[in-house]
């Protein structure tokens, strides 16, 4: 009896120094009554205070639960629709971008601009892997005088773009001594050093880009796929009969192996006098690559040209539009014969022969519908732009249209 008579005193203690609702208010005034009708009274009185103020709250909350639900379901089906572009499903904040790359090779003045292009742009559109490219080893960095160009553009591209400047032997396909070799064919003949990429052992993964397009947007989320020795894109264009990959650009796991079975194909007494690069990369990982699909990421400039646009679009059902086909491109690579590449002016004559109609009465003062004119010229001339303000370079005269037929000697002979 002793201690609970102890123990109910210290809580008769302990309930004394408790707050009671009375020392919630400051007067005597403002205190609630202790009685208990009143207690009731009040408790009534603030449930249905309550009561009454959500319900003249539901409509309110009725439009703003509508609001969130139609906010909610347009965002998702807008997603559906219209998926960001090639979003990567990984985190980039823990990867070592160091061990990446993106390559160009340059045989000449022209080209060797363009890679300063693409380097510009993938530094201004915020690609984090590290850029390489290759340079013919009789060239050199040190700038002679103001127009010593080919230096002063390594050095841009060193300095501005950060790109690592490696001279390279310029690997040549051989040909026979009886042909005659000119315009592209010559630019062909050195592409087998795009080859030296693969002995770039220093990386885990580069991704070589012709320098004959425009980025629209960095890869850097292709570095994160699936181990796969090659991964290339369909030349869609030739699709569905002819199934090949393209070199407009090709994701590589370094390999001095690969670099040396690549050489001894281009070197190869059995190659064909027509068989280059793409030939070979064919060849060999035809039926292995790992097939990157175009859509998203490769664009042919051709295609604003074209009538038909199944082989891009995938399917029949889709209607072609310019300027999504467009923005949801990481690259437009300038293909356009007989249209020259966009560093060279074009023939007036084959200008108005091979530019993109109006799908509305092409060739009248009423025509309409003129978007994929208007998309194709502009990617052209903002390649001139660029080339103007990066490279300080004007355009490459244009060449005679219809081109003169040469005449052979024997052909002279019997005149």
């Amino acid at each position: 009896m002793k201690a609970r008579a102890g123990a109910h005193g210290q809580w008769e203690s302990y309930l004394k120094d408790v707050p009671t609702i009375h020392d919630l208010y400051d007067s005597d005034d403002e205190q609630p009554s202790n009685s208990p009708k009143t207690n009731l009274f009040h408790l009534r009185h603030s449930s249905r205070s309550c009561y009454w103020q959500l319900r003249r709250s539901r409509p309110l909350i009725i439009v703003v639960l509508a609001i969130v639900a139609i906010f909610y379901y347009t965002t998702r089906y807008h997603r559906r629709l219209f998926p960001p572009t090639h979003a990567p499903s990984l985190r980039y904040k823990n990867v070592q971008w160091r061990l990446f790359a993106y390559s160009q090779y340059v045989t000449d003045s022209h080209y060797l601009c363009n890679s300063v292009m693409v380097f510009e742009a993938l530094s201004r559109l915020g690609s984090k892997a590290d850029r390489i490219l290759m340079y013919p080893e009789e060239w050199d960095t040190d700038i002679a005088n103001i127009t010593d160009r080919d230096s002063q553009l390594l050095q841009k591209a060193r300095n501005y773009y950060g790109a690592k400047l490696l001279p390279v032997q310029v690997k040549k396909f051989k040909r026979d001594p009886s042909e005659t070799v000119e315009g592209d064919n010559l630019t062909w003949d050195t592409s087998a050093t795009k080859f030296l990429t693969f002995n770039q052992t220093q990386y885990l993964r580069i991704i070589h880009l012709d320098s004959d397009v425009t980025v629209q947007q960095h890869m850097d989320d292709l570095f994160l796929l699936p181990s796969a020795r090659v991964a290339m894109m369909r030349a869609y264009w030739n699709l569905p009969s002819v199934k090949s990959l393209t070199s407009m650009f090709i994701l590589l796991e370094p390999s001095s192996a690969e670099a040396d079975r690549l050489m001894a194909a281009a070197e190869s007494k059995t190659r064909q006098h027509n068989e280059f690069d793409m030939e070979i990369l064919n060849y060999l990982y035809g039926d292995s690559a790992m097939v990157i699909p175009h859509r998203n990421y490769g664009l042919v400039s051709g295609e604003f040209r074209s009538e038909d646009h199944y082989r891009y679009l995938g399917n029949s059902y889709e209607k072609w539009n310019p300027k999504k086909a467009l923005r949801e491109a990481s690259l437009v690579h300038f293909s356009d014969w007989p249209i020259p590449k966009p560093w060279v002016m074009w023939p007036r004559n084959l200008l108005k022969e091979r530019m993109p109609l109006c799908d509305i009465n092409p060739g009248t003062k009423d025509e309409a519908g003129c978007e994929n004119r208007d998309i194709w010229l502009e990617l052209y001339n903002d390649f001139r732009r660029r080339r103007a303000d990066i490279c300080a370079l004007l355009s490459v005269p244009a060449p005679e249209w219809p081109p003169r037929r040469k005449m052979n000697s024997s052909a002279s002979g019997n005149g």
